[in-house]
């Protein structure tokens, strides 16, 4: 995909130390700020110094957050009563922000911090998993996101009005706006963080840290400030020019930024080469100035030459201040690049599968293309070669309806007089010619025992399947070639490498033989992956028996059900079985209840694969694992083989929330033949000592994995 490159800004914690608490309080806007780092009590201290101090409601707990402390909220009757002021009462230039990190949506329009509904508010939108910036007497009362906040990780929310828009901000981003005018209304309804105070029963269900409220509407700027933790003050250059994934049909450029804020000098880092600007190394340091703008491209200047199409570069600012000890302050590497004189960005994509025979091809002009020769066929070779088609002065083309069941190919030829400049081949399949690669094209993390399969072209009578290390290799191998691993037969659409090498590329391609033709198959390629896989949860699916393709995650995680000692159950009650909202990553996790009221809780896998926990080099088993501080606490463990456990450094480690991991050393398992590890049991209590004074709760694990 081509276009702008959004990237989420990094900024380390240590921006935080810059901004004083001192500094804070001096902002005459800056109306009430809840840092939520008490660690214990029943008050949340307000930092602005205005005396909006919040009074604990409920039994919301004091946990790590994303900036020092927060408070987590359970969704039953947890939240923050900030009192009612006429402080609060905003109609024009209001920012709210806050960190949030949900744990579930499970009600529609929950509350992060409002006003109730009859004035402003930042909540969930609806039943979905945006948020939305709420503002009674402005249009639209709801200005809802388009970011997925579900996913567990942490987010900065920002709602703004300034007098003519209203601008909703996600991680720094603008994320929705509107033209908007007029006054916010009035309430003198009290400030709840995480429910509704007029609308109850909208319980957060989640962590929530550092909100605040300014009589200001902050800058895209400022709110780097604030997401840092700091004042709306930051220290880091920031709005490059030309904007970060800018694509730039030029060979010169100035490039700009706005300094931080503390800001006498910038050291300035340009290459086409990211790691140079990343480290500061090679020449890409091209000295310190005092101005905020630098040319390239021109004589006298960094790449005299001009820049080069088809080539990104990278830069990077560096904020200095001789007097400031933080100094100086590394900035984000941003980058443009200069498109190619080629055609890019085809459509179909190179590789596409199945597309529409009636399809309009279009393309993304070479740099200063004014005309475009278009070449088409089913023969790489003669795509390749043609030449002298009739030049066009559009980057679309429309082929008329091709055939199905066939692999084609196109090249585009950009003309910039007087230079022609050629194009790559590109390819795709029509509907009925083979496709459905497994692994599939581009996949990573591919598992070293994997099997290729594919799916048969309509009216192929055999194949011939190609396999090697190389894409070139493998596209321009024949039957002679090593890479040529035989003939198969219709119907034996699969093939087993024999085992594959360790974090390393491989490529196939699969052509269709026919009475009268052997039709040569698109190249696909894949990445094995860098660990072995135990478990990820992604296999089990929702068919009950005796259907033979069932497959329930509590088939194979055998837990307590039907026993009186052990209090794990496995699973969901209703498909979906395994967990689809609560992952850490792919889409499904495993979700884990216990019951430790005089038992302990244990669930095992019996292993098929992997067997040889030394194979590859491997020395640690990773797990990630995610816990709720109201769950009761209880030991965790992992137990090989039935018997050797090796439990979590935090006796309360159910307690802890959010995605979690926990990477053990493979020795710790004493006694245990790992070259023979036949099953792996996940456990809470101490093994084999059931406890009349446990508790229960709900656990969720995810990517058990072996690594080096």
């Amino acid at each position: 995909m081509f276009g702008k490159l959004i990237y989420l800004i990094s900024i380390v914690s240590v921006l935080s130390l810059v901004l004083t608490t001192a500094a804070e309080a001096a902002d005459p806007d800056l109306v009430a700020h809840w840092r939520f780092d008490e660690t214990s009590g029943t008050t949340a201290f307000d930092a602005s110094g205005n005396g909006h101090d919040g009074t604990i409601m409920g039994d919301p707990q004091w946990v790590p957050g994303k900036l020092g402390g927060a408070l987590e909220f359970d969704g039953s009757g947890d939240y923050v009563d900030c009192g009612a002021s006429p402080d609060y009462e905003i109609a024009v230039n209001i920012t709210i922000a806050c960190w949030i990190k949900v744990d579930v949506f499970d009600k529609t329009w929950q509350a992060i911090i409002t006003t109730s509904d009859s004035s402003w508010r930042v909540h969930r939108s609806g039943s979905s998993n945006n948020i939305a910036w709420g503002t009674t007497g402005l249009a639209p009362l709801d200005l809802t996101g388009t970011t997925d906040v579900s996913t567990g990780e942490w987010f900065h929310v920002a709602g703004v009005y300034n007098g003519t828009q209203k601008l909703l901000y996600i991680n720094g981003n603008l994320d929705a706006s509107s033209d908007s005018t007029g006054n916010i209304t009035a309430s003198s309804v009290p400030v709840y963080i995480g429910e509704n105070s007029g609308a109850t029963g909208r319980f957060w269900d989640g962590l929530i840290d550092d909100v605040r409220i300014y009589k200001r509407a902050l800058t895209e700027t400022e709110l780097l400030g604030v997401m840092s933790g700091g004042g709306a003050e930051y220290p880091l250059a920031s709005a490059p020019t030309p904007p970060d994934g800018e694509y730039l049909e030029a060979t010169w450029v100035t490039m700009s930024w706005r300094a931080g804020d503390f800001a006498v000098s910038h050291d300035l880092y340009l290459s086409d080469n990211f790691d140079d600007v990343s480290n500061g190394t090679g020449d890409s340091f091209r000295g310190n100035q005092t101005d905020t703008m630098y040319i390239v491209g021109f004589p006298g200047f960094a790449y005299p030459d001009g820049l080069v199409p088809g080539t990104t570069y990278y830069w990077r600012i560096d904020e200095i201040n001789d007097t400031e000890p933080n100094s100086p302050w590394t900035g984000d590497i941003w980058s443009f690049t200069i498109p190619p004189k080629t055609a890019y960005n085809p459509d179909p994509a190179d590789g596409a599968e199945f597309v529409d025979p009636n399809a309009v091809f279009t393309w993304t002009p070479g740099f200063g293309a004014k005309l475009h020769n278009v070449y088409m066929g089913t023969n790489f070779d003669d795509v390749n070669n043609a030449a002298g088609g009739a030049p066009m002065g559009s980057a679309s083309y429309s082929p008329g309806t091709l055939e199905s069941e066939k692999v084609y190919y196109w090249r585009v030829d950009e003309f910039d007089p007087p230079f022609t400049h050629k194009g790559d081949v590109w390819s795709f399949t029509t509907p009925g010619a083979v496709g459905n690669p497994q692994p599939a094209n581009g996949a990573v993390d591919v598992q070293m025992i994997a099997t290729l399969s594919w799916t048969a072209a309509d009216n192929a009578a055999s194949h011939e399947l190609y396999f090697g290390s190389g894409v070139d290799a493998v596209g321009n191998a024949t039957t002679a070639s090593p890479e040529y691993m035989g003939p198969k037969a219709l119907g034996a659409e699969s093939y087993d490498p024999g085992g594959l090498a360790w974090d390393s590329s491989y490529a196939w391609r699969v052509d269709e033989v026919y009475p009268a033709e052997t039709i040569k198959g698109l190249v696909w390629s894949f990445t094995t992956a860098d660990f072995i896989l135990v478990d990820d949860f992604e296999s089990y699916n929702d068919i009950d028996p005796p259907d033979a393709a069932s497959n329930r995650i509590f088939d194979k995680w055998i837990d307590g059900f039907g026993t009186t000692d052990n209090g794990a159950l496995i699973g969901n009650d209703l498909p979906p079985y395994a967990e689809q909202s609560i992952v850490h990553g792919g889409a499904q996790s495993m979700p884990y209840l216990y019951d430790n009221n005089n038992k302990t809780s244990e669930a095992t896998l019996t292993l098929v694969y992997p067997r040889d926990w030394t194979a590859e080099g491997v020395i640690k088993l990773s797990l990630w694992f995610r816990g709720d501080s109201a769950n009761a606490p209880e030991r965790m463990f992992i137990a090989l083989n039935g018997n050797a456990a090796v439990y979590h450094n935090d006796p309360a480690a159910t307690q802890i929330s959010g995605w979690n991991e926990w990477v053990i050393d493979l020795t710790e398992f004493a006694g245990v033949d790992l070259t023979n590890v036949n099953s792996v049991s996940i456990g809470f209590g101490t093994k084999n000592s059931p406890s009349p004074a446990g508790g229960a709760g709900t656990m969720y694990f995810d990517d058990a994995r072996l690594v080096q």
